[in-house]
């Protein structure tokens, strides 16, 4: 008999087929839900960011570097430029054999290792297909001569760029400086955004001050691309606002004759206006060509100027620092007339040597024989230490610290250069905390005619002069005469910044100070006699002569004896003319012995040259 056959249970067999199809479509709609919540955030939530990205698949944004700005001098004379600079470019994809192609061209166009070594770390940064400079600063003869041999190398052409240029070589570089290549150093202080595509910027004088100015604002060009980059064609651009231009206060013609007169000598000149601050020579010896800077010096080249014993690169306007000599008595003198420790006509009695009550040190005048008795006004003309001793010591290093002070000494002008720096104004409370030692009655003297610890720019010195020269008017020195904004021939002038005024109590003392002066170059027993031989204008001056090494008590100075760089300083600071002063002039020459003799003649040469160009003249 054969086995039966189970019923089948209809019911369960349809409950477990419903229970399934639940199951389905409730993976069905969690799995719609979260295709749906997926295009929700794609679609609607990250719109805006990956249409971005896509856009950047298609869309490459190029930077447009700005034009730099030019700098002028205050008649027009251009300082810095921008020109044409025609650069060896290879495209790496269209050269076959990179290292043949390389050492052909080097048989055709001197080609160094540093322009190797530069190639080679462009060659890992850029695409392929993208231009990379070899040499850069081809003369016409060299682009001459490759385009004769160009069919020979493909994917290599001449590119031509624009190029920071300075028409007058070395004349004024420290004031006016050089840009060169962005190095890691200059990116921490940039605005990277505002920098894209720009490849230098100013590394040293005005051109690093106002570097801002003259940079302007980097353009852009949208550029479709396909897959690997290449460009099809250009969507938008928005053009780069050039750098604005510089006018400054320099005035060229002044600056050669400074120059000129420093020819072979180590130093500074610094001329400037009384009446507004305006710096009109600012010159620095010995200098040196910024041009070499603009596109990378080479080692050895900078390494020659770096360890000169001349030190072609120090900007001695704003950062030598010399002890000031007897330049500063002028203000000791008005120093004494204010607390009224002197009068015009109180006399000191000059043996040539001078001695504090209680102690046998003598400290010497720089006339053996002494100048007998002498009054304020012979005490400058005739620069008597032993007048300045005994004044020094009378008005003590608290009362002549501070009124130094009105004139700037020991703290920076504020001079549109960087790097300046304070000089020194030594005081009790300076000692004390710098060489953690008490101040001695000695000191005291040697600071009353400009020594001892006592330093001061070339650019404190001219300051201090011209408050002197606009009897008190304190006004900051500048480079900046005015801006010339993108796209218009209006010059926008600087207003000159007043600062203060040096306190004085009785007019008259001006009047006895630079009576005293005008006498040191214009009568005969003045120690800058020696100049005013055909003068047509009235200055007045002060010789300065400042020691590099002090002298042993007993022991005498003989310069003919001692090497060149052991001589003492020369400086010498003036004014003219003496009723209206219009200009003052200050020279520091390095090593150069008298300020008489070497000093005060560039001073004199600078002056005449100005008023030889004033009209009607």
């Amino acid at each position: 008999m054969a086995p039966r056959t189970p019923l089948k249970d209809h019911l369960r067999e349809t409950h477990l087929f419903t229970s399934r199809v639940l199951i389905a479509l409730v993976m069905v709609g969690v799995l719609l839900v979260v295709v749906v919540a997926r295009l929700i955030y794609l679609q609607i939530i990250s719109h805006e960011h990956f249409s971005t990205l896509s856009e950047n698949n298609r869309v490459n944004i190029v930077p447009m570097p700005p034009t730099r700005g030019l700098i002028y001098d205050r008649n027009g004379v251009l300082l810095a430029q921008n020109l044409p600079a025609f650069s060896l470019e290879l495209i790496p994809e269209q050269v076959k054999d990179l290292d043949q192609t390389l050492a052909a061209l080097a048989q055709l166009i001197a080609i160094g290792e540093d322009d190797l070594d530069q190639f080679k770390k462009r060659l890992d940064q850029r695409h392929p297909f993208e231009a990379i400079p070899l040499r850069l600063r081809l003369s016409e003869e060299e682009v001459a001569r490759f385009a004769v041999n160009r069919h020979r190398f493909p994917g290599v052409d001449v590119g031509a760029r624009l190029a920071r240029d300075y028409p007058l070589g070395e004349l004024a570089v420290h004031a006016v400086g050089y840009a060169g290549r962005i190095n890691e150093a200059d990116l921490k202080v940039l605005d990277v955004s505002n920098y894209r595509g720009t490849t230098h910027t100013g590394k040293t004088g005005v051109e690093k001050y106002y570097e801002d100015i003259l940079h302007g604002q980097v353009g852009y060009q949208h550029e479709e691309t396909n897959a690997v980059g290449r460009v099809l064609r250009v969507l938008e651009r928005r053009l780069p606002t050039p750098g604005q231009n510089l006018y400054l206060s320099l005035d060229v013609d002044l600056q050669m004759v400074a120059e000129l007169a420093l020819t072979g000598k180590r130093g500074a000149v610094v001329a400037i206006n009384p009446k507004n601050g305006e710096v009109l020579v600012a010159a620095s010896l010995p200098g040196y060509d910024p041009g070499s800077f603009v596109n990378g010096i080479s080692t050895k080249d900078y390494d020659l100027l770096r360890r000169s014993p001349d030190q072609p690169l120090f900007n001695r306007l704003v950062t030598g620092q010399y002890p000031p000599g007897s330049t500063i008595k002028p203000l000791v003198a008005l120093a004494g007339l204010e607390y009224q420790e002197i009068t015009p006509h109180s006399s000191t009695f000059c043996p040539g040597w001078f001695s504090l009550p209680g102690d046998d040190h003598r400290y010497r005048d720089w006339k053996k024989e002494g100048h007998g008795s002498v009054d304020v006004r012979l005490a400058i003309m005739r620069s008597c230490d032993v007048y300045f001793y005994d004044l020094a010591r009378t008005l003590g290093i608290d009362r002549m610290q501070k009124y130094l002070g009105y004139f700037g000494l020991g703290r920076r002008t504020g001079i549109d250069l960087p790097g300046e720096v304070a000089g020194l104004l030594p005081s009790r409370d300076w000692k004390r905390s710098a060489r953690r030692q008490a101040w001695y009655p000695g000191e005291t003297l040697i600071t009353g005619i400009g020594q001892g610890f006592m330093l001061t720019t070339p650019i404190q010195l001219a300051a201090a002069t011209a408050m002197l020269a606009s009897r008190g008017e304190v006004w900051r020195p500048h480079l900046l005469h005015a801006t010339q904004p993108t796209s218009t021939s209006r010059l926008l002038v600087q207003p000159p910044l007043r600062t203060g005024k040096v306190p004085i109590s009785d007019g008259a003392n001006w009047d006895t100070v630079i009576s005293a002066m005008e006498g040191v170059v214009h009568d005969p027993g003045g120690t800058a006699k020696g100049i005013n031989r055909g003068i047509t204008y009235h200055m007045a001056g002060k010789t300065g002569t400042a020691q590099v090494f002090g002298i042993k008590q007993g022991e005498k100075y003989k310069a003919s004896e001692l090497a060149e760089r052991l001589h003492d300083h020369a400086l010498f600071v003036s004014f003219a003319p003496v009723e209206n002063p219009e200009i003052a002039v200050v020279v520091v020459v390095e090593n150069g012995g008298s300020g008489s003799g070497e000093a005060a003649p560039v001073a004199r040469a600078v002056m005449d040259r100005y008023f030889a160009n004033k009209p009607g003249s």
